[in-house]
């Protein structure tokens, strides 16, 4: 199937716009890649509204006509070793029904030049380890494991939930 795939930044100010995000960030936490559960009723309320107000939140959307088709969420941070902002790519998502097809490959560019555009030295991003499409495609894009010395090895992510 050729279809024209449009990517665009994302503006969540728009409530169409934003619905469709919303929908498909909720599509890609009921896969078993992002958690296998949808989204919480706290985050549908104010994941939105919160992201919005957020200067370092760089967001892009795929376009198949009218409908949204992928998505990309990144957060800017900083890295000490080089003085420069990076740019952590944090979700990364395209409908499974249009998996195969190089739309995230677009939205990687898209991020990589969005990342140029703000002066960053990275990208960077977590995947899980048995996630083997998703790492395919990552390492297609120029990702590699991250580390400082072959010797000291690769770095791991790690987590400390906080209670609220």
């Amino acid at each position: 199937m050729n279809e024209t795939i449009d990517i665009r930044p994302t503006d969540l100010s728009e409530p169409a716009e934003a619905d469709a995000w919303l929908r498909l960030l909720d599509h890609y936490a009921r896969d078993p890649m992002g958690g296998g559960r949808p989204l919480s009723g706290d985050a549908r309320a104010h994941l939105v509204e919160r992201l919005r107000s957020r200067p370092d939140f760089v967001g892009m959307l795929a376009w198949a006509g009218s409908d949204v088709v992928g998505l990309a969420n990144a957060f800017e941070g900083f890295s000490t070793f080089a003085a420069r902002p990076l740019l952590n790519l944090h979700d990364i998502v395209v409908r499974s029904d249009r998996r195969g097809r190089g739309i995230g490959q677009r939205l990687l560019r898209a991020m990589e030049a969005a990342a140029r555009e703000r002066g960053c030295c990275k990208l960077t991003l977590e995947v899980l380890s048995n996630n083997q499409r998703a790492l395919a495609s990552y390492r297609r894009f120029g990702f590699r494991d991250y580390q400082l010395d072959p010797d000291a090895g690769t770095a791991r992510f790690m987590e400390k939930p906080i209670a609220t």
